[in-house]
């Protein structure tokens, strides 16, 4: 063991909110504690950024990241703080990983909300009530956060969903995997 195991992690500290299948509060845990063990079932959400041409914006996590450091995602996902609306956290990671800023987008819309289990090789487990925001933007200026963000790609979201294979290299985060699927089967 070496000194690094002996210290927190970073998101030791952090809370999230448990929630039940149907998306209910029922109290607060700790961030690290939720991703841990078997996991604790909390309250999340993956926003799609678009541009006018139907492209998505897939951001790379960075490699620093607990889980699922360097695949993709589908734009910004996170978890709002307790008491913290949907919409006021989805804009709070786009300002904070993408310096996307709301004059850039006036649609910000809840599309979807699902529930999945995904483990992540022995360090740990997603266990969420996801809601899917989409937005699409006028301004595609964007200002990555180095330490959130490893790289950016716009790619056609139909082809995306379409042609899987031609992305497989891209080693997709599972809950943007299962946000597009559940958007193009609408």
């Amino acid at each position: 063991m070496s000194l690094q195991d002996d210290l927190p992690h970073e998101n030791a500290g952090e809370d999230v909110v448990a929630v039940d299948e149907d998306d209910t509060e029922l109290e607060v845990v700790d961030r690290l504690e939720a991703h841990t063990g078997d996991g604790v079932r909390h309250r999340a959400f993956t926003a799609l950024v678009f541009d006018h041409e139907d492209n998505v914006l897939l951001a790379q996590r960075a490699p620093e990241k607990r889980l699922w450091g360097t695949y993709w995602d589908g734009t910004v996902a996170s978890h709002p703080a307790p008491d913290q609306p949907q919409k006021e956290a989805t804009r709070q990671r786009l300002r904070e990983e993408l310096g996307i800023t709301p004059d850039q987008y006036g649609d910000l819309r809840v599309t979807d909300k699902f529930e999945y289990k995904r483990y992540f090789e022995t360090d740990g487990v997603e266990h969420e009530v996801c809601t899917v925001l989409q937005l699409t933007l006028s301004d595609r200026s964007l200002e990555p956060n180095e330490e959130e963000v490893a790289g950016l790609l716009w790619a056609p979201y139909e082809r995306l969903h379409t042609r899987p294979e031609w992305y497989r290299q891209l080693r997709l985060c599972p809950w943007f995997e299962i946000a597009m699927r559940r958007d193009v089967e609408k």
